[in-house]
């Protein structure tokens, strides 16, 4: 089928566009968050870059909202509304913004509109009202096995460490550097020495995924200090790629790192203590390394999550066309001509 979708989240889309879908990705000139297109990614040609103009001659079967604002621009530009013209989803990447368990979901009165999380964890947290909701979680592409492990030092992927700062446990940093230095990769991370006055605390810049990856593997462990954010694609990457992974217990993490991968702790002394065992022994550290690869190799397998998406979209497409018959006005019935007598 053909699936309109923005390019909104690069690491999500990479496996989702491994499907056997077109899918239409709206494209400008100015190739902002409402144009990016393919953004310059290697994806199939099946992820076809279309300007707004042109859309509504490719007819999708379904779009894919991503932000409550993407409703009034599919009406725009397709002159359709999303649930009622057209088969529509909403894919929650997000934990809720404000208030942790009271926060109402934007689309939590449009009823017509399934709301996709990627997490178990955002599907228990946001207040989804009476929106029809469902789980697809994760899947990667595999990178491939490639630790090495040959450097003594934590990695970390934050992107915009510094505006996000508590969020993503920027402040955290630093108290992990007694052990080890922190090799902290992502966007906005040049910014890190004026916010974080600690040597220890190492920006390498944002890299391209490949070379992330390569850079990630030579790292000892992989450390995930996030507070409140969804489940990081990055850490499921580094378990990929056969990292040890330390990690606070906290949204969709606890679930993600099982015992014998790594460890997941909310006290801080228990995950330094853990840094520094897994710095002075690297046998221990692949070991764990090779248990995470395993696990996340069955639960985020690219296969998996690919066929869930498919049932989710032809499920949502009957479920539309189902609701669009019964709307239709039923003809009214033709009287029949009067007998005439003889």
């Amino acid at each position: 089928m053909k699936i309109l979708i923005w390019h909104v989240h690069g690491g999500w889309m990479d496996s989702f566009v491994r499907g056997p879908h077109e899918y239409l990705l709206p494209t400008t000139a100015e190739r902002d968050g409402w144009g990016l297109g393919r953004g310059g990614r290697s994806w199939p040609a099946n992820a076809r870059e279309v300007s707004p103009g042109a859309l509504r001659d490719e007819q999708p079967d379904v779009v894919i909202l991503q932000r409550p604002e993407e409703i009034a621009e599919t009406e725009r530009m397709l002159r359709s509304v999303p649930g009622r013209d057209l088969p529509a989803l909403f894919l929650e990447h997000n934990t809720p913004r404000e208030h942790a368990a009271t926060s109402l979901h934007p689309l939590a009165s449009q009823r017509d509109i399934p709301i996709v999380h990627v997490t178990h964890f955002n599907e228990l947290f946001w207040d989804n009202g009476e929106a029809p909701t469902t789980v697809i979680e994760h899947g990667i592409v595999d990178p491939g096995l490639r630790y090495t492990g040959e450097l003594e030092a934590l990695a970390a992927v934050i992107n915009e460490p510094v505006r996000r700062a508590r969020v993503t446990g920027t402040d955290l940093l630093s108290s992990f550097t007694r052990t080890a230095d922190v090799h902290v990769f992502g966007m906005g991370t040049d910014e890190l020495p004026s916010a974080v006055d600690d040597p220890g605390v190492v920006p390498c810049g944002d890299l391209p995924t490949e070379k992330l990856h390569a850079q990630l593997a030579r790292r000892r462990a992989y450390l995930h200090p996030v507070r409140w954010t969804s489940l990081g694609l990055s850490l499921l990457e580094a378990m990929f790629l056969g990292m040890p992974v330390l990690a606070l217990a906290t949204t969709e993490a606890v679930r993600a790192v099982p015992p014998g991968t790594g460890v997941v702790s909310t006290d801080l002394d228990e995950l330094r203590a853990a840094a520094a065992r897994l710095i002075a022994d690297p046998d221990h550290a692949r070991e764990l390394g090779l248990a995470a690869r395993d696990h996340v190799m069955q639960a985020y397998s690219l296969p998996a999550f690919l066929s869930r998406w498919d049932t989710v979209l032809e499920d949502a497409v009957a479920d539309w066309r189902s609701r669009h018959r019964a709307r239709r006005p039923r003809p009214t019935p033709t009287a029949a001509p009067a007998a005439h007598a003889i």
